[in-house]
Protein backbone atom coordinates (compact mmCIF):
# COMPACT_ATOMS: atom_id res chain seq x y z
CA UNK A 1 0.00 0.00 0.00
CA UNK A 2 1.24 3.78 -0.73
CA UNK A 3 2.19 5.70 2.12
CA UNK A 4 -0.12 9.21 2.74
CA UNK A 5 1.21 11.92 2.12
CA UNK A 6 0.51 14.79 4.10
CA UNK A 7 -0.74 17.76 2.05
CA UNK A 8 -0.47 19.80 4.79
CA UNK A 9 1.52 20.32 8.09
CA UNK A 10 -0.05 18.56 11.03
CA UNK A 11 -0.55 21.46 12.99
CA UNK A 12 -2.69 22.58 9.80
CA UNK A 13 -4.43 19.16 9.27
CA UNK A 14 -5.94 19.32 13.15
CA UNK A 15 -6.76 22.93 13.30
CA UNK A 16 -8.80 22.51 10.34
CA UNK A 17 -10.60 19.45 11.08
CA UNK A 18 -11.10 21.04 14.35
CA UNK A 19 -12.57 23.59 12.82
CA UNK A 20 -14.34 21.89 10.18
CA UNK A 21 -16.04 19.17 12.83
CA UNK A 22 -16.45 22.34 15.43
CA UNK A 23 -17.64 24.99 13.15
CA UNK A 24 -19.13 23.92 9.93
CA UNK A 25 -22.30 21.44 11.12
CA UNK A 26 -23.23 23.74 13.16
CA UNK A 27 -22.86 26.98 10.40
CA UNK A 28 -25.04 24.52 8.12
CA UNK A 29 -27.57 25.18 10.63
CA UNK A 30 -27.38 28.71 11.14
CA UNK A 31 -27.18 29.30 7.55
CA UNK A 32 -30.40 27.32 6.71
CA UNK A 33 -32.56 29.00 9.91
CA UNK A 34 -31.05 32.50 9.05
CA UNK A 35 -32.09 32.19 5.57
CA UNK A 36 -35.77 30.63 6.21
CA UNK A 37 -36.51 31.88 9.61
CA UNK A 38 -34.66 35.08 10.48
CA UNK A 39 -35.11 36.92 7.15
CA UNK A 40 -32.07 36.40 6.02
CA UNK A 41 -30.54 38.52 8.72
CA UNK A 42 -27.17 37.31 10.83
CA UNK A 43 -27.97 40.40 13.45
CA UNK A 44 -31.36 38.90 13.81
CA UNK A 45 -29.97 35.27 14.28
CA UNK A 46 -27.45 36.69 16.84
CA UNK A 47 -29.94 38.56 18.81
CA UNK A 48 -32.02 35.51 19.03
CA UNK A 49 -28.88 33.49 20.40
CA UNK A 50 -27.90 36.03 22.79
CA UNK A 51 -31.24 36.03 24.66
CA UNK A 52 -31.72 32.65 24.80
CA UNK A 53 -28.08 31.54 25.13
CA UNK A 54 -27.15 27.83 24.46
CA UNK A 55 -30.68 26.13 24.65
CA UNK A 56 -31.49 29.00 21.63
CA UNK A 57 -29.01 26.99 20.08
CA UNK A 58 -30.40 23.75 21.23
CA UNK A 59 -33.79 24.92 20.20
CA UNK A 60 -32.77 25.87 16.49
CA UNK A 61 -31.12 22.49 15.42
CA UNK A 62 -33.81 20.50 13.89
CA UNK A 63 -33.60 16.67 14.86
CA UNK A 64 -33.33 13.86 12.06
CA UNK A 65 -36.71 12.88 11.10
CA UNK A 66 -38.15 9.65 9.12
CA UNK A 67 -39.26 12.08 6.14
CA UNK A 68 -35.40 13.31 5.85
CA UNK A 69 -34.40 9.67 5.99
CA UNK A 70 -37.15 8.97 3.68
CA UNK A 71 -36.39 11.92 1.16
CA UNK A 72 -32.17 11.51 1.32
CA UNK A 73 -32.69 7.36 0.98
CA UNK A 74 -35.14 7.63 -2.38
CA UNK A 75 -32.89 10.61 -3.72
CA UNK A 76 -28.94 8.35 -2.82
CA UNK A 77 -30.73 5.42 -3.96
CA UNK A 78 -32.16 6.58 -7.51
CA UNK A 79 -28.96 8.19 -8.24
CA UNK A 80 -26.75 5.13 -7.29
CA UNK A 81 -28.84 3.29 -9.99
CA UNK A 82 -28.75 5.32 -12.72
CA UNK A 83 -24.66 5.28 -11.51
CA UNK A 84 -24.69 1.86 -12.13
CA UNK A 85 -26.94 0.86 -14.57
CA UNK A 86 -27.25 3.89 -16.96
CA UNK A 87 -24.88 3.83 -20.31
CA UNK A 88 -21.85 5.75 -20.75
CA UNK A 89 -18.66 5.53 -22.72
CA UNK A 90 -15.16 4.37 -21.05
CA UNK A 91 -13.14 6.76 -20.09
CA UNK A 92 -9.69 6.53 -18.69
CA UNK A 93 -8.61 8.66 -15.77
CA UNK A 94 -5.01 9.75 -15.42
CA UNK A 95 -2.21 7.65 -14.23
CA UNK A 96 -2.00 7.31 -10.37
CA UNK A 97 1.11 7.82 -8.09
CA UNK A 98 1.69 4.33 -8.25
CA UNK A 99 0.99 3.38 -12.07
CA UNK A 100 -2.97 2.97 -12.07
CA UNK A 101 -5.02 4.22 -14.19
CA UNK A 102 -8.86 4.32 -13.13
CA UNK A 103 -11.55 3.58 -15.87
CA UNK A 104 -14.88 5.25 -15.40
CA UNK A 105 -18.31 5.03 -17.52
CA UNK A 106 -19.50 8.14 -18.39
CA UNK A 107 -22.69 8.41 -18.09
CA UNK A 108 -23.36 11.64 -16.18
CA UNK A 109 -25.02 13.92 -18.25
CA UNK A 110 -27.68 11.02 -18.54
CA UNK A 111 -28.12 10.52 -15.41
CA UNK A 112 -28.48 14.41 -15.03
CA UNK A 113 -31.08 14.37 -17.23
CA UNK A 114 -32.91 11.33 -16.02
CA UNK A 115 -32.65 13.14 -12.91
CA UNK A 116 -34.00 16.84 -13.45
CA UNK A 117 -36.84 15.06 -15.83
CA UNK A 118 -38.12 12.67 -12.89
CA UNK A 119 -37.97 14.90 -10.70
CA UNK A 120 -39.84 17.56 -12.60
CA UNK A 121 -41.94 14.94 -13.79
CA UNK A 122 -43.11 13.75 -10.51
CA UNK A 123 -43.98 17.46 -9.50
CA UNK A 124 -46.36 18.34 -12.40
CA UNK A 125 -47.72 14.94 -12.29
CA UNK A 126 -49.09 15.62 -8.58
CA UNK A 127 -46.84 12.45 -7.40
CA UNK A 128 -44.88 14.37 -5.22
CA UNK A 129 -44.20 18.07 -4.20
CA UNK A 130 -40.03 19.70 -4.78
CA UNK A 131 -41.83 22.21 -1.99
CA UNK A 132 -41.61 19.56 0.44
CA UNK A 133 -37.99 19.04 0.38
CA UNK A 134 -37.74 22.88 1.21
CA UNK A 135 -40.42 22.82 4.21
CA UNK A 136 -37.95 20.00 6.14
CA UNK A 137 -34.78 21.28 4.67
CA UNK A 138 -33.28 22.02 8.46
CA UNK A 139 -34.22 18.11 9.11
CA UNK A 140 -33.12 16.89 5.89
CA UNK A 141 -29.52 18.84 6.93
CA UNK A 142 -29.29 17.88 10.15
CA UNK A 143 -29.31 14.44 8.32
CA UNK A 144 -26.70 14.59 6.51
CA UNK A 145 -24.63 16.25 8.78
CA UNK A 146 -25.01 12.86 11.39
CA UNK A 147 -25.52 10.59 8.19
CA UNK A 148 -22.01 11.59 6.59
CA UNK A 149 -20.14 11.47 9.62
CA UNK A 150 -20.66 7.97 10.19
CA UNK A 151 -20.54 7.40 6.12
CA UNK A 152 -16.93 8.47 6.61
CA UNK A 153 -16.00 6.46 9.30
CA UNK A 154 -17.23 3.58 7.73
CA UNK A 155 -14.77 4.96 4.66
CA UNK A 156 -11.95 5.08 6.95
CA UNK A 157 -12.43 1.60 7.92
CA UNK A 158 -13.11 0.51 4.65
CA UNK A 159 -9.59 1.89 3.72
CA UNK A 160 -7.76 -0.20 6.35
CA UNK A 161 -9.89 -3.46 6.07
CA UNK A 162 -10.43 -3.96 1.89
CA UNK A 163 -8.87 -0.81 -0.51
CA UNK A 164 -9.93 -1.06 -3.70
CA UNK A 165 -6.05 -0.28 -5.10
CA UNK A 166 -2.80 -0.34 -3.98
CA UNK A 167 -3.76 4.04 -3.79
CA UNK A 168 -4.25 3.63 -0.44
CA UNK A 169 -2.55 3.51 3.10
CA UNK A 170 -2.33 5.15 5.81
CA UNK A 171 0.48 8.09 7.43
CA UNK A 172 -0.01 6.90 10.93
CA UNK A 173 -2.07 9.36 12.43
CA UNK A 174 -5.33 8.62 12.91
CA UNK A 175 -6.74 11.86 12.49
CA UNK A 176 -4.42 12.56 9.60
CA UNK A 177 -6.22 9.86 8.03
CA UNK A 178 -9.72 10.37 9.06
CA UNK A 179 -9.38 13.57 7.74
CA UNK A 180 -7.36 13.30 4.85
CA UNK A 181 -8.76 9.91 3.85
CA UNK A 182 -7.18 6.82 3.14
CA UNK A 183 -7.68 5.38 -0.22
CA UNK A 184 -7.36 7.98 -3.61
CA UNK A 185 -9.76 5.75 -5.74
CA UNK A 186 -12.35 3.43 -3.26
CA UNK A 187 -15.44 1.31 -4.93
CA UNK A 188 -17.82 -0.90 -3.96
CA UNK A 189 -17.06 -3.87 -6.46
CA UNK A 190 -15.62 -3.09 -9.85
CA UNK A 191 -18.10 -0.23 -11.15
CA UNK A 192 -19.36 1.66 -8.07
CA UNK A 193 -16.87 4.53 -8.08
CA UNK A 194 -17.50 6.22 -4.42
CA UNK A 195 -15.95 9.67 -4.78
CA UNK A 196 -17.72 10.04 -8.35
CA UNK A 197 -21.25 9.37 -6.48
CA UNK A 198 -20.19 11.20 -3.06
CA UNK A 199 -19.00 14.62 -5.50
CA UNK A 200 -20.64 14.04 -8.37
CA UNK A 201 -24.01 12.19 -8.54
CA UNK A 202 -25.25 13.37 -4.74
CA UNK A 203 -23.50 16.71 -4.03
CA UNK A 204 -23.35 18.48 -7.60
CA UNK A 205 -27.24 16.78 -8.85
CA UNK A 206 -28.14 17.58 -5.15
CA UNK A 207 -27.04 21.33 -6.38
CA UNK A 208 -29.52 21.44 -9.30
CA UNK A 209 -32.11 19.55 -7.76
CA UNK A 210 -32.26 22.09 -4.90
CA UNK A 211 -31.88 25.11 -7.44
CA UNK A 212 -35.01 23.61 -8.84
CA UNK A 213 -37.03 23.10 -5.29
CA UNK A 214 -36.37 26.98 -4.37
CA UNK A 215 -37.95 28.39 -7.60
CA UNK A 216 -40.85 26.02 -7.08
CA UNK A 217 -41.05 27.01 -3.25
CA UNK A 218 -41.70 30.23 -4.57
CA UNK A 219 -44.10 29.91 -7.15
CA UNK A 220 -46.12 27.90 -4.43
CA UNK A 221 -45.82 31.17 -2.15
CA UNK A 222 -46.13 34.04 -4.06
CA UNK A 223 -48.44 32.20 -7.32
CA UNK A 224 -45.23 33.62 -9.23
CA UNK A 225 -41.09 33.36 -9.97
CA UNK A 226 -39.41 36.38 -9.44
CA UNK A 227 -36.61 38.16 -12.09
CA UNK A 228 -34.01 37.38 -9.50
CA UNK A 229 -34.89 34.17 -8.93
CA UNK A 230 -35.12 33.00 -12.19
CA UNK A 231 -31.50 34.52 -12.98
CA UNK A 232 -30.47 32.71 -10.10
CA UNK A 233 -31.95 29.79 -10.90
CA UNK A 234 -30.81 29.49 -14.35
CA UNK A 235 -27.43 30.17 -13.87
CA UNK A 236 -26.95 27.52 -11.13
CA UNK A 237 -28.84 25.00 -13.50
CA UNK A 238 -26.26 26.08 -16.58
CA UNK A 239 -23.35 25.46 -14.11
CA UNK A 240 -24.09 22.31 -13.02
CA UNK A 241 -25.14 21.58 -16.78
CA UNK A 242 -21.86 22.82 -17.84
CA UNK A 243 -20.18 19.88 -15.29
CA UNK A 244 -21.92 17.20 -16.28
CA UNK A 245 -21.12 17.75 -19.92
CA UNK A 246 -17.53 17.65 -18.96
CA UNK A 247 -17.70 15.22 -15.94
CA UNK A 248 -15.20 13.29 -17.81
CA UNK A 249 -12.41 16.04 -17.10
CA UNK A 250 -13.22 16.33 -13.48
CA UNK A 251 -12.15 13.14 -12.93
CA UNK A 252 -8.46 14.29 -13.79
CA UNK A 253 -8.93 17.53 -11.51
CA UNK A 254 -7.43 17.41 -7.83
CA UNK A 255 -10.38 16.22 -6.42
CA UNK A 256 -10.39 13.08 -7.93
CA UNK A 257 -7.25 12.74 -9.21
CA UNK A 258 -5.09 13.54 -6.24
CA UNK A 259 -6.89 14.31 -2.75
CA UNK A 260 -8.18 11.16 -1.09
CA UNK A 261 -11.85 10.00 0.21
CA UNK A 262 -11.89 11.37 3.71
CA UNK A 263 -14.03 13.58 5.93
CA UNK A 264 -12.68 16.85 3.75
CA UNK A 265 -13.95 16.18 0.46
CA UNK A 266 -16.35 13.12 1.53
CA UNK A 267 -18.55 15.14 4.16
CA UNK A 268 -18.34 18.33 1.74
CA UNK A 269 -19.73 16.97 -1.07
CA UNK A 270 -22.15 15.41 0.87
CA UNK A 271 -23.13 18.37 3.47
CA UNK A 272 -21.51 21.78 2.63
CA UNK A 273 -22.69 21.40 -1.58
CA UNK A 274 -25.91 21.12 -0.70
CA UNK A 275 -26.33 23.68 1.70
CA UNK A 276 -24.19 26.67 1.13
CA UNK A 277 -23.47 26.17 -2.73
CA UNK A 278 -27.28 26.47 -2.89
CA UNK A 279 -27.68 29.05 -0.40
CA UNK A 280 -28.39 32.05 -2.59
CA UNK A 281 -31.26 30.86 -3.83
CA UNK A 282 -32.41 29.12 -0.67
CA UNK A 283 -32.32 33.24 0.04
CA UNK A 284 -34.34 34.31 -2.53
CA UNK A 285 -37.24 31.93 -1.84
CA UNK A 286 -38.75 34.23 0.85
CA UNK A 287 -36.61 37.85 -0.07
CA UNK A 288 -37.83 37.75 -4.27
CA UNK A 289 -36.59 40.72 -5.61
CA UNK A 290 -37.72 42.47 -9.45
CA UNK A 291 -34.62 43.47 -11.34
CA UNK A 292 -36.64 44.36 -14.30
CA UNK A 293 -35.72 43.03 -17.86
CA UNK A 294 -32.73 44.66 -18.68
CA UNK A 295 -30.82 44.61 -15.54
CA UNK A 296 -31.98 40.58 -15.66
CA UNK A 297 -30.84 40.31 -19.07
CA UNK A 298 -27.16 42.07 -17.89
CA UNK A 299 -26.87 39.63 -15.23
CA UNK A 300 -27.74 36.10 -17.32
CA UNK A 301 -25.80 37.18 -20.13
CA UNK A 302 -22.70 38.14 -17.69
CA UNK A 303 -23.04 34.94 -16.11
CA UNK A 304 -23.62 32.66 -18.65
CA UNK A 305 -20.66 34.18 -20.13
CA UNK A 306 -18.37 33.48 -17.07
CA UNK A 307 -19.26 30.19 -17.10
CA UNK A 308 -18.71 29.57 -20.85
CA UNK A 309 -15.20 30.42 -20.33
CA UNK A 310 -15.03 28.29 -17.64
CA UNK A 311 -15.42 25.48 -19.82
CA UNK A 312 -13.89 26.65 -22.73
CA UNK A 313 -10.33 26.75 -20.21
CA UNK A 314 -11.44 23.11 -19.30
CA UNK A 315 -11.94 21.96 -22.72
CA UNK A 316 -8.67 23.34 -23.81
CA UNK A 317 -6.91 21.58 -21.51
CA UNK A 318 -8.73 18.66 -21.90
CA UNK A 319 -8.07 18.76 -26.07
CA UNK A 320 -4.05 19.47 -25.36
CA UNK A 321 -4.08 16.91 -23.44
CA UNK A 322 -6.29 14.45 -25.71
CA UNK A 323 -4.18 15.17 -28.59
CA UNK A 324 -0.64 15.05 -26.60
CA UNK A 325 -0.21 18.92 -27.81
CA UNK A 326 -1.21 18.18 -31.46
CA UNK A 327 -3.85 20.48 -31.61
CA UNK A 328 -4.75 24.64 -32.12
CA UNK A 329 -4.78 26.68 -29.43
CA UNK A 330 -6.54 30.58 -29.83
CA UNK A 331 -6.01 29.13 -33.59
CA UNK A 332 -2.09 28.63 -33.15
CA UNK A 333 -0.15 25.63 -32.36
CA UNK A 334 0.37 25.73 -28.29
CA UNK A 335 3.61 26.88 -26.03
CA UNK A 336 4.09 23.46 -23.76
CA UNK A 337 7.13 22.55 -21.85
CA UNK A 338 7.74 18.61 -21.38
CA UNK A 339 8.24 17.70 -18.06
CA UNK A 340 9.60 14.20 -17.37
CA UNK A 341 8.57 12.90 -12.94
CA UNK A 342 9.27 9.48 -11.26
CA UNK A 343 6.07 7.25 -10.12
CA UNK A 344 6.66 5.93 -6.41
CA UNK A 345 7.50 2.83 -8.13
CA UNK A 346 10.36 4.24 -9.88
CA UNK A 347 9.34 4.57 -13.72
CA UNK A 348 10.09 7.71 -15.44
CA UNK A 349 6.74 9.24 -17.02
CA UNK A 350 6.39 12.26 -19.07
CA UNK A 351 3.50 15.48 -19.41
CA UNK A 352 2.99 18.28 -21.29
CA UNK A 353 2.47 21.75 -19.35
CA UNK A 354 0.32 24.13 -21.60
CA UNK A 355 1.94 27.18 -21.27
CA UNK A 356 -0.35 29.49 -23.99
CA UNK A 357 -4.37 30.23 -24.51
CA UNK A 358 -5.96 30.34 -21.16
CA UNK A 359 -3.39 28.62 -19.53
CA UNK A 360 -0.68 31.44 -20.63
CA UNK A 361 -2.38 34.14 -18.96
CA UNK A 362 -2.07 32.50 -14.97
CA UNK A 363 -1.53 28.76 -14.12
CA UNK A 364 -5.24 28.69 -12.64
CA UNK A 365 -6.89 31.41 -14.49
CA UNK A 366 -9.59 28.88 -14.77
CA UNK A 367 -10.63 29.68 -11.15
CA UNK A 368 -11.34 33.56 -12.22
CA UNK A 369 -14.60 33.37 -13.99
CA UNK A 370 -15.69 30.67 -11.71
CA UNK A 371 -15.83 32.89 -9.04
CA UNK A 372 -17.25 35.94 -10.89
CA UNK A 373 -19.99 33.35 -12.35
CA UNK A 374 -20.97 32.53 -8.60
CA UNK A 375 -20.92 36.23 -7.98
CA UNK A 376 -23.40 36.76 -10.67
CA UNK A 377 -25.97 34.34 -9.46
CA UNK A 378 -25.92 35.66 -6.00
CA UNK A 379 -25.96 39.39 -6.89
CA UNK A 380 -30.20 38.73 -8.22
CA UNK A 381 -30.46 39.18 -4.24
CA UNK A 382 -28.82 42.58 -4.20
CA UNK A 383 -27.47 43.93 -1.21
CA UNK A 384 -29.56 44.24 1.88
CA UNK A 385 -28.03 41.20 3.56
CA UNK A 386 -24.49 40.03 3.95
CA UNK A 387 -24.76 36.30 3.87
CA UNK A 388 -26.33 34.93 0.29
CA UNK A 389 -22.52 35.95 -1.14
CA UNK A 390 -20.95 34.08 1.81
CA UNK A 391 -20.57 30.84 -0.70
CA UNK A 392 -18.73 33.68 -3.17
CA UNK A 393 -16.07 34.29 -0.15
CA UNK A 394 -15.74 31.01 0.79
CA UNK A 395 -15.34 30.02 -2.99
CA UNK A 396 -12.69 32.18 -3.59
CA UNK A 397 -10.49 30.97 -0.65
CA UNK A 398 -11.08 27.56 -1.19
CA UNK A 399 -9.57 28.15 -4.92
CA UNK A 400 -7.17 30.29 -3.21
CA UNK A 401 -5.79 27.25 -1.12
CA UNK A 402 -6.52 24.64 -3.60
CA UNK A 403 -4.62 26.97 -6.13
CA UNK A 404 -1.30 26.82 -3.54
CA UNK A 405 -1.80 23.23 -2.91
CA UNK A 406 -1.61 22.37 -6.65
CA UNK A 407 1.12 24.29 -7.41
CA UNK A 408 3.08 22.53 -4.30
CA UNK A 409 2.36 19.35 -5.63
CA UNK A 410 3.23 19.92 -8.88
CA UNK A 411 6.17 21.38 -7.58
CA UNK A 412 6.79 18.15 -5.84
CA UNK A 413 6.44 16.38 -8.87
CA UNK A 414 7.72 17.96 -11.38
CA UNK A 415 11.05 19.56 -9.70
CA UNK A 416 12.82 22.07 -11.84
CA UNK A 417 10.15 21.72 -14.83
CA UNK A 418 7.99 23.02 -12.46
CA UNK A 419 10.13 25.99 -11.83
CA UNK A 420 10.47 27.03 -15.78
CA UNK A 421 6.62 26.90 -16.03
CA UNK A 422 6.12 28.91 -13.22
CA UNK A 423 8.89 31.58 -14.88
CA UNK A 424 6.99 31.06 -18.16
CA UNK A 425 3.00 31.67 -16.50
CA UNK A 426 4.16 34.07 -13.45
CA UNK A 427 0.47 34.27 -12.41
CA UNK A 428 -1.23 31.96 -10.39
CA UNK A 429 -4.47 32.79 -10.72
CA UNK A 430 -5.22 36.61 -11.37
CA UNK A 431 -2.80 37.88 -14.49
CA UNK A 432 -0.39 40.80 -13.19
CA UNK A 433 -1.69 40.99 -9.60
CA UNK A 434 -1.76 37.43 -8.32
Amino acid sequence: MAETKIVHSPLVTYSSMLSLLTFCPPFVILLWYTMVHADGSISQTWLYLREHGLQGFVNIWPKPTLVACKIIFCYGAFEAVLHLLLPGKRVEGPISPTGNRPVYKANGMQAYFVTLITYLGLWWSDIFNPAIVYDHLGEIYSTLIFGSFIFCILLYIKGHVAPSSSDSGSCGNFIIDFYWGMELYPRIGKNFDIKVFTNCRFGMMSWAVLALTYCIKQYELDGKVADSMLVNTILMVVYVTKFFWWEAGYWNTMDIAHDRAGFYICWGCLVWVPSVYTSPGMYLVNHPVHLGIQLSLYILVAGILCIFINYDCDRQRQEFRRTNGKCLVWGKPPSKILASYSTTSGETKTSLLLTSGWWGLSRHFHYVPEILAAFFWTVPALFNHFLPYFYVIFLTVLLVDRAKRDDDRCRSKYGKYWKTYCDKVRYRIIPGIY
